[in-house]
């Protein structure tokens, strides 16, 4: 049976699809307004996605340059004071021909960016043209607005719709391919709008304005900024993967000590992720939790006695609860934010008294201990987690578990570090 939201995926994917083929026809019909226009904001759009070298696949915006590109071209009403004459589709077009020829190289290393990726530029940019192409053209815009300040205020009010829709798409899609709540996800995605989204408006604002008053030799000296801010994200999401692996690798050392099974800290850490976008926690809120789900059973190596299979779901209470106080010492040794220490400690605690993300910690953790190999395994372990909900379990997590695991656990789920 086909999920609601694989048909509103393939419904954005439809319509950009639609879009971009109408914007190549109309262009190829009636030919290209202002070939000298068009050259510089593909080229500029282009030299954008070949900069997304060493992007993560699910990062946001991993082409930033060219984004704000498209929007000032969407935005451009004159250059250098005289008026232009490219339509809507004309942008369209001149917006996926350099997208294409920007991500032919990523696609050759086998890194090229997603259909979401395409579709959401695609149907964002061509949103910016239609609100201000027809009123720009029309003349209403100079007429009632001039060409001063409120001019600029009304392109960066156009620029705030413009990402109202893309985080709007970025949900939808996002939902399609996970299965995750809308709320939470698009949540998220307004609030990256405060980071690298701010930027990627207000250099296209700027792109368009400094085109309409010096002509297209504005292009290249005002996209420096912006490629500076995208190498200095680079930067910090590089520090930001060796951080991550550097945890990984400390949640490693309870399985090479023989204190834990293989892959149980990553797969408690998989599926702590997806129950805890199931439940709507943020994007910072789901970092902390898949830290402390890797480190969860950190507190083992102090134990003499290493517990059989690692298996902690199964001690006493008061065993369980010294081991989580001991795993917390070791993780405010290692420079963490403090939120995950608190969560490794509190995995253990009655769960009337916990804090959601050690509510999943515990649940998660409890069901791989139990889960085994096997199906009729995994839904014995979720049918004991059931029945220790009156005092062990929360009842709301066990069924958000049991949920994400009906839809197949933590398959295709995407870090909580990227958000």
């Amino acid at each position: 049976m086909t999920r609601p939201g694989s048909l509103t995926g393939g419904t954005v994917h439809g319509a950009a699809l639609l879009l971009g083929l109408a914007g190549f026809g109309a262009t190829l019909w009636y030919g290209v307004d202002e070939p000298g226009n068009a050259l510089a904001f593909g080229t500029l759009i282009a030299l954008g996605e070949l900069a997304r070298w060493g992007a993560a696949p699910d990062e946001r915006e991993p082409a930033p340059l060219a984004a704000a590109g498209a929007l000032a071209y969407a935005l451009l009403g004159t250059d250098a004071g005289t008026a232009t004459t490219h339509g809507v589709l004309q942008i369209v077009a001149v917006v996926v021909a350099g997208g294409l020829a920007g991500i032919v190289p990523h696609i050759a290393r086998g890194r090229g960016p997603g259909a979401d990726h395409l579709a959401r530029r695609v149907l964002t940019v061509g949103f910016a043209a239609l609100c201000f192409q027809p009123l720009y053209n029309s003349g209403a815009v100079v007429d009632h607005l001039g060409e001063g300040p409120s001019y600029a205020f009304f392109l960066m009010l156009l620029l705030v719709l413009t990402a109202l829709c893309d985080a709007v798409l970025a949900a939808l899609v996002l939902r399609a391919r996970t299965g995750f709540p809308y709320a939470p996800l698009l949540r998220d995605e307004l609030r990256a709008l405060l980071g690298i989204g701010s930027a990627v408006c207000a250099t296209g604002a700027v792109m368009a304005l400094g085109v309409a008053a010096a002509g297209l030799w504005a292009l290249p000296v005002l996209a420096v900024p912006l490629l500076l801010t995208q190498v200095s994200f680079r930067r910090y999401a590089a520090v930001r993967t060796v951080n991550r692996q550097t945890i990984a690798s400390l949640a490693r050392a309870t399985e090479i000590a023989g204190c834990t099974p293989p892959g149980h800290a990553r797969r408690v850490a998989a599926l702590s992720a997806a129950v805890g976008r199931e439940l709507g926690l943020s994007g910072a809120e789901l970092t902390v939790l898949e830290y402390a789900a890797l480190m969860h059973d950190i507190g083992q190596l102090s134990l003499v006695d290493p517990v059989e299979a690692g298996a902690t779901a199964l001690l006493p209470a008061e065993e369980q609860r010294r081991i989580a106080l001991l795993g917390g010492e070791v993780v405010r040794r290692t420079g963490v934010p403090a939120a995950v220490a608190v969560v490794v400690e509190r995995q253990a605690d009655p769960y009337r008294e916990q804090p959601l993300p050690a509510r999943i910690v515990r649940v998660v953790n409890a069901y791989d201990d139990l889960a085994g190999d096997g199906a009729g395994a995994a839904l014995g372990a979720l049918e004991r987690l059931r029945l220790g909900t009156a005092r062990d379990y929360h009842p709301d997590v066990v069924e958000c578990l049991a949920r994400v695991l009906a839809r197949g656990g933590a398959a295709g789920v995407t870090s909580a570090v990227a958000g």
